[in-house]
């Protein structure tokens, strides 16, 4: 599964771990994650956020 990084604070959302502090478990993909899931370190939509390129 890919990584996804926001670009405004550059937090990386990693499926293997999740987001187990907002209710996201580890193993879900970023496409499955609620559409009103912000990102736990500076509160912006998952529209601001794009695929980790490897």
């Amino acid at each position: 599964m890919k990584k996804y990084v926001c670009t405004i604070c550059q937090y990386v959302y990693d499926p293997a771990v999740g987001d187990p502090d907002s209710g996201v478990a580890p193993g879900t993909a970023f496409e499955d994650i609620p559409e009103d899931w912000v990102c736990p370190t500076c509160g912006v939509s998952k529209d601001q956020f794009e695929v980790v390129e490897e």
